[in-house]
């Protein structure tokens, strides 16, 4: 399927310099969402700025020091291991993210409320990393511990993460107490579900299947009418075992009223399914 909708490419330089803005902006983020409340908080929300929290409830650790003394090492173990595909970029954020904490470490928590806490330090650290990966590159931490325990074990990724990640969220319910680490789960929920947001975006798309015998005025319209691509998918009636090719179509969901409104002009007896599409990537959507 095509869509007959055009995007420019951008300039490759000028794409690589807004990479780097996101790694320093997400960065920035991520420390001053720590800092104003999930520090203040005690809430060890997994990763090297959890075991920050935790050691600076202990020990009186000073965050930053603590962050660059693990994420340091576990870039350059990441190299070792992994390979060099972590690049420069990876390095500014394992870097820059502990001297913005360093920075802001005297700034005033902008909540004592520990659920509040959770809630808005997961959605500032969510967003943080979203725009990271939007710049191609990470924080390092605790997900290139997770990378090189995958290479070495052969649990899955995701199960590496969830592990360290529990460990932290344990240790933190045995310091401070159990309510803290069920602010800390709360706070890792969050930040997943606003990664995915940043990652995905508000608008959704739909995808529709349209099984009509007048498919070449429903293609027609489709394409004159709505500027959008389709795609004729054959198929056949599972009862009548007669061909019955099925129309198919992305569009933005502002577009879908309007293909609605469209098809039943065409032919009101036409059989419609319509899924959501989470991400579309392709000519006259995102690029890939």
């Amino acid at each position: 399927m095509f869509n007959r909708k055009r995007n420019h490419t951008p300039n490759p330089r000028i794409k690589k310099i807004f990479e780097y803005i996101y790694i320093l902006l997400g960065s920035a983020i991520i420390a001053l969402s720590f800092n104003l409340f999930l520090l203040p908080n005690q809430i060890a929300s997994g990763g090297v700025s959890g075991i920050s929290t935790i050691t600076d409830s202990v020990f009186g650790w000073e965050p930053a020091y603590v962050q660059w003394a693990f994420n340091i090492p576990l870039f350059v173990a990441g190299v070792i291991f992994l390979g060099k595909q972590f690049g420069f970029k990876t390095l500014i954020g394992t870097i820059f993210l502990p001297f913005v904490v360093f920075l802001s470490n005297d700034m005033e928590p902008w909540t004592n409320d520990p659920l509040l806490g959770a809630l808005f330090g997961g959605i500032g650290i969510g967003l943080g990393l979203g725009i990271v990966f939007l710049g191609k590159a990470s924080t390092g931490g605790t997900d290139l511990a997770a990378q090189i325990i995958n290479k070495f074990t052969g649990f899955s990724l995701g199960t590496c993460v969830a592990i360290i990640d529990g460990l932290i969220v344990l240790t933190a319910a045995i310091v401070f107490d159990i309510e803290r680490g069920l602010y800390a789960l709360i706070a890792l929920y969050v930040t997943s579900k606003t990664i995915d947001l940043v990652q995905i975006g508000l608008g959704r798309s739909k995808m529709v299947m349209i099984i009509t015998g007048k498919q070449a005025e429903v293609s027609e319209g489709i394409l004159n009418k709505i500027d959008r691509g389709v795609t004729k998918l054959s198929a056949y009636g599972g009862y009548t075992d007669q061909e019955r090719p099925t129309l198919m179509c992305v569009v933005d969901q502002t577009e879908f009223t309007k293909l609605k409104q469209l098809v039943r002009s065409i032919d009101p007896t036409a059989f419609v399914v319509v899924m959501d599409a989470s991400e579309v990537l392709g000519e006259g959507f995102k690029r890939v």
